[in-house]
């Protein structure tokens, strides 16, 4: 006959090592609240989200960022930027992307949601010295304010590659590329055009572009922002500016899961080839147009490079605490 103490002994020894055994997920969403257009990013030692306040138009008058050691327990930093700080920014705050340069740490974004020339509002650039903000103003006024090519100056994301910085944007089915100057108050050239359209075929929005071994990725959004059918495709090509020809789609929806998943960014594991995908999705049966919810998968390769299609989950991603510098 087994001892009563003893047999406790165990059943708690068991359940430690049965807790300490078990890998800790995230959960999609992985942040409360409604966020859309996340872009993710590692900066000092942690992992970022900066994405989009979900809601109306007129309610998008700020911006928070997510903080995370390890992509499963996320802090919250609120209001990060708003349009009191940012005088010519009036509503629809949209679609973040942050890059660091020479210890400050620049935020792009779009306001106003323009739909003509001079109509006031267009992609704007905020500064700070540290990720989690605050951010204020860079410029005064839009780096962008007009249409070029057809494309709607929104969802802009930078791409550093070697010692240059490009801007790549563009909504109503049009995508532009410009190569910002040192300072990020303006353009140089590109083949002698400042706007270099590199629009693939189906593009909507939500560009993203990185490179794998010397390959140059072009990603994308599909669809209706507020549909089912909203999904990421992806090209590859030898240079930045392509040409990108479509290869497949990657993200989509999951019937069983989640509808209209899309505008994405991609995290990279510093030294090593391992990815992740931090997009937005929305929960089944919900018709609210702003209810977009911020999620992570892992993103993988085949032997020969092309990007496998991903799954939508709802446990999410396993812990990765970054490594100690």
């Amino acid at each position: 006959m087994i001892n009563s103490k003893y047999l406790l002994f165990l059943m708690v020894i068991s359940g430690m090592l049965g807790c300490n055994a078990q890998v800790k997920s995230a959960g999609n969403p992985v942040i409360k609240g409604w966020y859309a257009d996340p872009e993710g990013a590692i900066f000092e030692g942690k992992y970022f989200i900066y994405p989009t306040y979900s809601d109306k138009y007129e309610k998008q008058v700020f911006m928070d960022a997510f903080s995370s050691k390890d992509l499963v327990t996320w802090q919250k930093h609120e209001r990060i930027i708003d349009t009191a700080s940012v005088k010519w920014a009036k509503y629809a705050m949209w679609a973040p992307s942050i890059i660091e340069k020479k210890g400050k740490y620049f935020l792009f974004f779009s306001a106003n949601d323009i739909q003509k020339d001079n109509q006031g509002g267009g992609i704007g650039i905020a500064v700070a010295s540290h990720p989690e903000g605050p951010f204020k103003d860079y410029l005064g006024k839009p780096l962008i304010d007009k249409f070029y090519n057809g494309a709607q100056p929104i969802d802009q994301f930078v791409f550093k590659d070697g010692d240059n910085y490009y801007l790549i944007y563009g909504g109503w089915r049009h995508c532009n590329m410009a190569l910002l100057n040192d300072d990020f108050t303006g353009f140089k050239t590109i083949d002698g055009e400042t706007f270099k359209e590199i629009t693939p075929q189906d593009y909507v929005e939500g560009p993203f572009m990185f490179k794998r071994n010397g390959k140059y990725y072009f990603m994308w959004s599909e669809g209706d922002w507020t549909g089912p059918d909203y999904k990421v495709a992806y090209a590859i090509a030898d240079s930045p500016m392509g040409p990108f020809k479509r290869i497949a789609t990657v993200l989509e929806q999951d019937p069983a899961v989640a509808r209209g998943a899309g505008h994405h960014s991609l995290i990279k594991i510093p030294g090593k080839d391992e990815w992740y995908i931090v997009y937005h999705r929305r929960p089944i049966g919900d018709t609210n147009g702003n209810h977009r919810a911020t999620c992570i998968e892992k993103l993988e390769f085949d032997k020969d490079g092309f990007i496998k299609k991903v799954q939508l989950t709802d446990k999410g991603v396993s812990a990765r605490p970054l490594k100690k510098k």
